[in-house]
């Protein structure tokens, strides 16, 4: 039984066994990690072996510090092998236009992007208020990026035809100031690829960095055009493209956290570096955020890309494509329901239409069937949709998507929309994030049914509906202030 206290520091230590069935108990309540039913937050392959390979190369290294190369070589070894595998797959390495890629290990794609950023930044010493262009669907990392380093964020709209920046749009906003111009291969939100050519080609033309987040499909999209989609240009082939980052821990199918930062030569990584010796102690040099940096992460995606191979993921990346087409045509049969854009890439993102449910209802109704989707509000005109991350394991479960999502929609009908007190709609509407104190959050929280101590309500519909209803800035503190009450200790 879990010590009812909270506490992970009992008076007496506890025998090895009852943590383990304690960490068990826990992870009860988690959502299912693998079985092809979670769309969001984790990979799965459903390869036989994987994970016990994964978690043996973990714990060869799980004490090896990544702080210092020269002590524990295994490791550079490891990072550079994975440096190398990336860079090929995206277009780098000898034989390419792109001869001298270099590269970083990071944690994951955040710390990829902000690194971007940082490298970007640190390369204009001379200007005093950088900034960065980014279309509206870039990951929120950016956003991220620009408030822990200072730089300004210049957010071009989407064409809410094509989900995608126009590249018009990209050039107006580069100015003397853009030390950075970012591109998505493809946007997390619609799984939709940036016109990269042409956007890496206005950042060439204005001497300006151009990063390509792929950190969500740079390891899909190369076997995708492989096995015939028309995949557009979008990596290191493309000139303009001076780095590019991609997850390992998303579809190369690695544990978390490791991702790939790639640069097209030694110098524009430069700046990415961190050194200081102005202190008694050792001189700290670090190419990433992180200083001390357990080997095991990089260890278990070494072991995954090696176990699985070139043709490993081919196949699975078939898997995967033929998943997203039987999603979407369960999607296309139903009554009521959208595609907010067609699948590019191994993202569904479908909407309600006018006739459709309270799709925050449907995404209830289809968690309550097993199948766990992720929401997403409505936002400067385009409306609010459920996004599906689709991975290999989703393959042998995607028959029976269709009708679950036929029973959903129907039970979402008969439930109809969810229906908030006026004047709590009203609060949203009309609050700013100033008013908002830690005790009316708290007292709206209450009434949507999140409690202090992990307490989460069993439908999130109502919250979905109130954080719809309030501006990005009111949702935004609505959600830290929500986050915080949940994230408390137990006394």
């Amino acid at each position: 039984m879990i010590d009812k206290s909270g506490s992970a520091l009992p008076k007496h230590g506890v025998p090895a066994e009852q943590v383990l069935a304690e960490i068990r108990q826990l992870r009860a309540m988690d959502r299912p990690t693998h079985g092809g039913r979670l769309f969001a937050y984790v990979y799965d392959p459903a390869v036989p072996g994987l994970d016990e390979l994964a978690a043996a190369a973990y714990a060869e290294s799980a004490h090896v510090n990544g702080l210092d190369p020269t002590a524990f070589p295994s490791l550079l070894a490891m990072e550079n092998a994975l440096v190398g595998a990336a860079s090929r797959l995206l277009g780098g390495g000898p034989g390419t236009s792109a001869p001298d890629v270099v590269g970083s290990v990071t944690s994951g794609g955040t710390e990829s992007l902000i690194l971007a950023v940082k490298a970007a930044r640190d390369a204009r010493p001379d200007l005093a208020a950088p900034r960065i262009v980014v279309p509206a669907s870039a990951h929120a990392a950016f956003a991220k990026a620009a408030h822990y380093l200072r730089v300004e964020l210049d957010t071009v709209p989407l064409d809410p035809a094509t989900l995608r920046p126009a590249v018009a749009d990209v050039a107006a906003a580069v100015g003397p100031d853009t030390v950075l111009v970012v591109c998505s291969a493809p946007s997390y939100a619609h799984g939709v690829v940036d016109p990269i050519e042409q956007i890496a080609e206005v950042a060439a033309a204005a001497g300006v960095r151009c990063h390509v987040d792929a950190c969500f499909g740079g390891w899909t999209l190369p076997y995708l055009r492989r096995l015939g989609a028309p995949v557009p240009a979008f990596d290191l082939t493309v000139p303009g493209v001076t780095s590019i980052s991609v997850d390992l821990h998303k579809y190369a199918y690695a544990p978390k956290g490791v991702s790939v930062l790639l640069h097209r030569d030694p110098a524009l990584r430069a700046p990415q570096y961190f050194a200081y010796a102005d202190w008694p102690g050792y001189t700290m040099i670090n190419p990433v955020i992180s200083s001390t940096r357990s080997g095991g992460p990089i260890a278990a995606a070494y072991a995954t890309l090696r176990h699985l191979g070139d043709d490993g993921y081919l196949e699975l990346t078939r898997r995967t494509r033929e998943a997203v087409r039987e999603l979407a045509e369960a999607v296309r049969g139903v009554d009521g329901l959208r595609l907010v854009a067609e699948p590019e890439s191994t993202v569904l993102c479908c909407t309600t239409t006018d006739s459709g449910p309270d799709l925050f209802v449907l995404v209830d109704e289809l968690a309550a069937r097993g199948w766990h989707t992720q929401p997403q509000l409505t936002y400067a005109g385009l409306p609010r949709s459920v996004h599906l991350t689709v991975t290999a394991a989703v393959a042998p479960r995607a028959a029976e998507f269709g009708p679950d999502l036929r029973d959903a929609v129907a039970a979402a009908r008969a439930a109809g929309p969810v229906a908030l007190p006026p004047e709590l709609l009203a609060l949203a509407y009309s609050l700013t994030p100033e008013l908002l104190t830690v005790d009316l959050v708290a007292a709206v929280a209450a009434g949507l049914g999140l409690g202090a101590g992990g307490g989460l309500p069993d439908r999130m519909a109502p919250v979905n509906t109130l954080l719809d209803a309030a501006p990005p800035a009111v949702r935004e503190r609505l959600l830290v202030e929500f986050v915080s009450l949940l994230q408390r200790p137990a006394y």
